[in-house]
Parts: C-alpha cells; sequence; structure tokens
C-alpha cells in the first residue's frame, strides 16, 4: 500500500525518473503499452532515434565517454561484433531469457539479448511487373534492364543493406561479389542512405521509379495490414529467398547509465509478452519469444526457404573490409581488379 501511494505521489509531482532508448528510426510500440510501462515502474520513457540501425549503433559508440541513452535497441547480428568490440553495453541476464528462442542467443556473455528476427529481402512491385517479366536468378539483377529498376541501402550505415550485401558475398564468393556490384553500378542500380528513403521514397509503390526495393519479408503483410481494407491481397511481393538475409536485433544496457536498475526494467519489458506480441504489427519483424502468438496477417509473411545464415565470426572478421570494398566499387568507381589487388 505505501509503495503504491509513493509510486502515485512521484508521478502526481512530476519527479518520475527518465530513462533513455536509444533506436532506430523504425522503432514503433504500441502507446498504450508505452503508458502502462510507465505507471506500473514510476518512469518516464524518452524515445532517442538516431537514423538507422548502423548510425544508431554509430552514435552510441561515438557517445560512449558520455553516454546519451540507457538503452540501445536495434542493432543486428551485422552490427553485433562492432557493438560488443566497442565495449559499450553492461552483461545482464534478463529473467525473461528462459522465454527467448535459444538460436536467437548469439551473444554468450549477455549483452546483447535478441528482441526479434526477420528476413532482409528483396521486394517488388506487383502492379509494375503484371505485364513485365521478372528477373528469373540474382544474377539476372546485373543487367542494366533490371539494375536501373532497383534501390539498395548503402551498407555503411544501413543494417538492411548490409545484409543484403552479406546475401551478395554468399551468394557470388569473395571475388564475384565485387563484379556483381560493378555490374549494378554500371548498369543505374540506385543508393540509398537508408530503408526509409528507399522505400517511401524511390519504391514505385510510393510514386518513386524503382519497383525493385531491398526490404524485408514482411513488407508484404505490412501493406496489407496498413491498406484498413484497400488490399486483400499484398501489393508487393518477395523474391530470390536465395537472398534473404536473416537477421536478428538485439537490446543492451549502455555502460555508464545513471539508472541501471530502470534500465533493467526497460529490457524486461521489451523482451515481455505483450510487447512481444506487438512488435509484428509496429516494428514488422518476428517475436524473440517462444510464446508469443503472431497476429493472422504474417500469413503473408512466410519465413524463406534457403535463407542466408552467414557465420558471426566470418562477418565479424570480414564486415570491415566488405563495406570498404563495395565503397570503393559501389560509390568511387573503383574496378574489382583494382580492389582485390588491394587486398594483398
Amino acid at each position: 500500500m505505501r509503495k503504491a501511494l509513493a509510486l502515485l505521489l512521484f508521478l502526481a509531482f512530476g519527479l518520475a525518473q527518465e530513462i533513455t532508448l536509444l533506436t532506430h528510426q523504425s522503432f514503433s510500440l504500441d502507446k498504450g503499452l508505452i503508458a502502462q510501462f510507465e505507471r506500473e515502474t514510476g518512469l518516464k520513457l524518452r524515445i532517442l532515434k538516431a537514423g538507422d540501425a548502423g548510425e544508431t549503433l554509430n552514435r552510441a559508440i561515438l557517445t560512449k565517454s558520455a553516454p546519451i541513452a540507457d538503452v540501445l535497441y536495434g542493432f543486428d547480428n551485422t552490427f553485433l561484433s562492432r557493438a560488443l568490440e566497442a565495449d559499450i553495453l553492461l552483461p545482464y541476464r534478463s529473467p525473461e531469457i528462459r522465454n527467448l528462442k535459444a538460436t536467437l542467443l548469439l551473444d554468450p556473455t549477455f549483452r546483447a539479448l535478441p528482441v526479434d528476427y526477420g528476413w532482409v529481402s528483396l521486394n517488388y512491385d506487383r502492379a509494375y511487373f503484371q505485364n513485365r517479366p521478372l528477373p528469373k536468378a540474382p544474377e539476372d539483377l546485373a543487367k542494366p534492364e533490371y539494375a536501373r529498376l532497383l534501390v539498395v541501402e548503402n551498407p555503411a550505415t544501413s543494417s538492411p543493406g548490409l545484409a543484403f550485401l552479406m546475401a551478395t558475398v554468399a551468394r557470388f564468393g569473395e571475388d564475384g561479389y565485387l563484379d556483381f556490384w560493378a555490374k549494378l553500378r554500371d548498369g543505374g542500380v540506385r543508393v540509398a542512405k537508408g530503408w526509409s528513403e528507399a522505400y517511401y521514397t524511390h519504391f514505385t509503390l510510393y510514386k518513386g521509379d524503382r519497383p525493385l526495393v531491398v526490404s524485408y519479408t514482411t513488407s508484404p503483410a505490412a501493406e496489407v495490414y496498413y491498406s484498413e481494407g484497400k488490399y486483400q491481397e499484398p501489393p508487393t511481393a518477395n523474391l530470390f529467398p536465395e537472398l534473404a538475409f536473416f537477421q536478428v536485433e538485439f537490446v543492451g544496457i549502455l555502460k555508464g547509465t545513471k539508472n541501471l536498475v530502470g534500465a533493467k526494467k526497460l529490457v524486461d519489458w521489451l523482451l515481455s509478452r505483450p510487447v512481444q506480441e506487438n512488435i509484428p504489427t509496429e516494428m514488422w519483424m518476428y517475436p524473440a519469444r517462444r510464446d508469443a502468438k503472431l497476429p493472422e496477417v504474417f500469413r503473408f509473411a512466410p519465413e524463406p526457404v534457403g535463407s542466408v545464415r552467414l557465420d558471426p565470426k566470418r562477418m565479424a572478421e570480414n564486415r570491415e573490409r566488405w563495406i570498404d570494398e563495395w565503397t570503393k566499387v559501389v560509390l568511387q568507381g573503383q574496378s574489382p581488379e583494382a580492389v582485390r589487388r588491394g587486398r594483398r
């Protein structure tokens, strides 16, 4: 009784402690859930969005000496090693770990806990291709007639961009992926800074001029969900499951937090069943909890067969080199041969 009264007085006089979550621009949860979290914990949740996942992690690293948040959410398995090597996170064995899918627990130090997972995938505008042929194989994307229809994200600043880059490494090999990207460059591929720009500015579904976009396997389901009855079937579809990249998003407590107790409560809340069941129709990822139910609209988001799952160690050892080589070929116009010679 006394605790409840103290909490009410604490909130009534506007003295609630603020807890800050640093996250990517796509973060979204039901406002009612957030309000409930604040009521039950006495914390005021401040959400600080810092661009795409790569940009968000970079900001956390650059401000490690004077952290701007208590908790970091949204960095994925392509950036996991960077987050751990930067030593910006505290270990935390949340009591919710027992409810998570074991295959998603990629950090044995428990500094990064999985919140959700999904697949980065190539999407296409079904109306655009209704009377036009789709590319038949991933190699066809490099042909000029398709390269000029494709928009991708910069892997240096975008997690889906990096995931797609890694998918091409897996598909074409260490040498062949550069040749593939050089052909895309010469054919007119467009590079966007992040997912929102690629999807909502350049994709033909939203009045852009590119009917092929690097997005997610859940994007078609999201289009049906948000159409409010306009679409009974998705206006977009996924292409080439062999280029779909398995992605896990993590949460971690930032070193230097001034409210460790509150930070732990925030992590536990993100892993709780109500939040986990809200994630699919808010952020369009699959929940990390084993007991979380999927919404009916996810029938339009089947898990891809034969998707890409690179070894975490290989990603950690080669990520920066792949990004650097991609930058030299795609943005700076260097030849694949010259870049390969530079490895030696």
